[in-house]
């Protein structure tokens, strides 16, 4: 076979290579080990390769595309840009997206490799395609652009290529093509400001974070709403959250959400700014937040006690997301009769509301109600039963109701809840005082496909490796759990035949 494809690469080489050739070399190098086609792969192959894409023929490029695809991995990236400089600059122009695409590609292939990436770092006008291509209509070649301009960023010498030259000025103008190209440069500058303090800096004093900020608190609503998104994302990293907090970010969303009573069009960007706070509280405190800000909890209780799906489904996700650590319980346990008011509705919507929402009630459920086996004091054992029994009148029921449905998704929203308080020894002594539960648990055949099988699986894990449960739930259904437990979440008992003599 590997004379074969030295023989087609030949060929090809001499440019004389007819299109059934090309698909007979495309199909024999996918049964050639890479390794094998090192020795045998000269740079005049790969020349007359690339040059055969110079064709108005879609299937001719397409075989020369896959057939390259195969080749390069072939290669040490650093080979590729030392030697293919010249095609891979050809290969930005070319009017097929999945030219682009590989020659986007390879350069996400250099840019990985340290040895490869200061041959891109001197090679001005390559950084300048990269850049354009941000601004290409293909996703999937604007993709590749940020992710490879986000891995050239992570060294000082690839920041002062990007923002202490002039392609900086090219940034600025793939910005101005349109506004859905201008958000794709603040998404790359949000993954670079990322990386560290410094790359913050360098983000910060090109103007383009400052230029982000200003879109975020202006007066176009639908800019908001995008520019909101990039900003959480900003504050994902320490170095994030302290710029944001020294330039008065934070206060300027805090006082939109106040503003936001007398806005009709406040619906457009509220979901987004609210769940800036809710991610901003976990990763920070619960409790400096919401005392900081108490017009984001206020506006979380309000969208959750409205009657707009939209804004019921924003809060339920954001009082999951506050209260899936400690400190967020406590904070929400804090507002006493008000959540427990509230937990009744999210118990409600979880039962009656149109699929989507009960499924972003359920997983609030499960987050809320999860407690680790090393923060289980008796204070918040009280709490989370409390929690569980504000949700309806027999939440355990509703739950069992729910996990009955034949609807894989709620299916599994409610097991991952039984899950959540499998560990905990108030909901253990329910399950066992619920008729017929544990035999729901161990029961296989309730189980219709492989996700609500690896639900179950975790709700029996989660029982087993409770302290408690053996005691609580005796020896005779610990043992038969421990059972399911071994023998894994896709089990089938044998079922053994007998030959009856004269059966057909």
């Amino acid at each position: 076979m590997a004379e074969a494809v030295a023989e087609l690469l030949e060929r090809a080489a001499r440019r004389d290579a007819a299109l059934e050739e090309l698909r007979a070399l495309r199909v024999a190098l996918q049964a050639v080990p890479l390794a094998a086609l090192r020795g045998r792969l000269g740079e005049h192959h790969l020349r007359a390769l690339f040059g055969l894409l110079a064709v108005n023929d879609r299937e001719q490029v397409s075989a020369c595309v896959s057939i390259l695809e195969r080749l390069l991995q072939a290669l040490d990236p650093i080979y590729v840009i030392q030697n293919l400089r010249e095609e891979l600059q050809k290969g930005f122009f070319h009017p097929d997206d999945s030219v682009k695409i590989l020659t986007m590609s390879q350069v996400g292939r250099i840019v990985e490799d340290s040895e490869a990436v200061p041959e891109i770092l001197h090679s001005p006008e390559l950084l300048q395609q990269i850049i354009n291509c941000i601004g290409e209509e293909k996703i999937a070649v604007a993709k590749e652009a940020i992710k490879s301009l986000s891995r050239i960023a992570q060294s000082q010498e690839g920041l002062e290529a990007l923002f202490g030259s002039s392609l900086l000025g090219d940034l600025r103008n793939v910005m101005a093509k349109s506004d859905v190209v201008r958000y794709r440069v603040y998404e790359l500058i949000v993954e670079i400001s990322s990386v560290s303090a410094e790359s913050l800096n360098y983000c910060a004093n090109s103007g383009l974070i400052p230029e982000l900020i200003g879109e975020l608190t202006g007066e176009d609503v639908l800019v908001r709403a995008t520019c909101i998104e990039m900003v959480t994302s900003l504050a994902h990293t320490p170095q994030g959250r302290h710029f944001l907090a020294q330039q008065g970010v934070i206060d300027k969303i805090s006082n939109i959400i106040l503003g936001a009573e007398s806005d009709p069009f406040s619906s457009f960007y509220l979901p987004g700014f609210v769940k800036f706070f809710g991610n901003l509280a976990i990763v920070d405190s619960p409790q400096q937040i919401c005392e900081r800000y108490p017009v984001f909890m206020e506006k979380v209780f309000e969208m959750a006690e409205s009657q707009d799906p939209t804004m019921i489904g924003v809060a339920v996700d954001t009082l999951g997301i506050l209260g899936s650590n400690v400190e967020g319980k406590q904070v929400l346990q804090k507002t006493r009769s008000r959540f427990q008011n509230l937990l009744s509705k999210i118990g409600h919507q979880a039962k009656n509301a149109p699929t989507e929402l009960r499924l972003r009630c359920l997983d609030a459920i499960s987050s809320l109600l999860y407690l680790p086996p090393e923060q289980q004091t008796e204070d918040l054992l009280r709490m989370t039963e409390s929690w569980f029994t504000s949700l309806s009148s027999q939440p355990l029921e509703l739950f069992r109701s729910i996990s009955t449905q034949p609807f894989p998704d709620l299916h599994c929203g409610a097991l991952r809840v039984f899950t959540a308080i499998a560990n905990q020894p108030w909901a253990q002594k329910l399950m066992l005082s619920s008729p017929g539960f544990v035999e729901y648990v161990v029961d296989r055949s309730v189980e219709p496909d492989k996700a609500s099988k690896d639900a179950k699986y975790e709700l029996v894990k989660a029982l087993v490796n409770s302290k408690t449960i053996a005691e609580i739930f005796g020896n005779q259904y610990y043992l038969r759990l421990r059972a399911y437990l071994h023998e894994g979440p896709y089990y089938v008992k044998a079922v053994s035949t007998t030959a009856v003599e004269g059966a057909e």
